[in-house]
């Protein structure tokens, strides 16, 4: 059975028909070409797949597509504009956050997720933010540095 969807991605615009079984991931994955959103453990334990669905985020593995209908998802697709890098992207290479890359685009959107509602995270908010996201080559440090990097410091930490 097939139910008809709309949604934006990165700011586009989608009228999609989907079977009810389809995760969020894999509508991104293959049905958009969107494979920077990674499909690592496809049960919600390693956070490779998180994406921002309506400012929070969201392991697409665990998301039918069917739940995202009227919903803006943002991927780490659309982070990058004509202008360069997001700050994040930035900062993680600049502080060597990346190593195989594989986590990257969860943790950056995980990352994204909670300074877009928290501008002024402190570091104990970031590590909660990015808790869901496992990652087997960095021990988490240069990450921490690096979204800690782009905390906005006109406030106090929150």
């Amino acid at each position: 059975m097939e139910l008809s969807i709309k949604l934006s991605v990165n700011g586009y615009s989608y009228q999609l028909a989907v079977p009810t079984n389809l995760s969020l991931l894999d509508l991104l994955r293959q049905r958009l070409g969107l494979t920077g959103t990674k499909k690592g453990c496809d049960t919600g334990d390693c956070g490779s797949c998180t994406v921002i669905m309506d400012g929070r985020a969201v392991n697409a593995c665990l998301c039918l597509a069917v739940e995202a209908d009227g919903s803006n998802i943002e991927t780490i697709e659309g982070l990058q504009t004509e202008a360069g890098l997001h700050p994040l992207q930035e900062a993680f290479v600049e502080h060597g956050a990346i190593q195989c890359g594989f986590c990257t685009p969860g943790m950056i959107m995980a990352a994204k997720a909670i300074l877009d509602q928290s501008p002024n995270a402190s570091a104990e908010r970031i590590k909660e933010a990015i808790a869901g996201n496992l990652c087997r080559c960095t021990g988490y440090q240069k990450i921490i540095q690096a979204v800690a990097s782009v905390v906005r410091r006109d406030g106090e930490d929150e």
